[in-house]
């Protein structure tokens, strides 16, 4: 089976870290990145499967980025998050079962592909 690569983009240490340990916990190869525009030059050189993408970068809104990222590459599943909180275990199960649910109806999860 192969590994499900996703890019992680966070701009603080403590959080990258912690989100990377349950990433790789779940069984995702991570990529990450700390900026916007080092977010956009990983998803270009690399073969990745989803985005998990913090708002609040230093050098763009994470919705700019998330616009900039489906451009370039609309089929991969981008998901925006606002820091780590009490919610982020449940973001992450969210994600993972988006990611691996590859038998899924086009129409289940749309409106999150806008």
């Amino acid at each position: 089976m192969n590994t499900i690569k996703v890019l992680c983009v966070e701009n603080h240490v403590e959080s990258m870290d912690a989100l990377k340990y349950m990433l790789e916990t779940a069984g995702f190869e991570v990529v990450s990145a700390t900026t916007g525009r080092q977010a956009i030059s990983m998803l270009t050189k690399n073969s990745i499967q989803g985005v998990l993408l913090e708002y609040d970068l230093p050098d763009a809104t994470g919705t700019a980025v998330r616009a900039e990222m489906k451009r370039v590459k609309p089929d991969v599943p981008v998901l925006l998050f606002a820091g780590i909180g009490s919610q982020t275990p449940f973001l992450l199960r969210f994600f993972d079962s988006y990611l691996r649910n590859m038998e899924r109806p086009d129409w289940t999860f749309q409106d999150l592909d806008a």
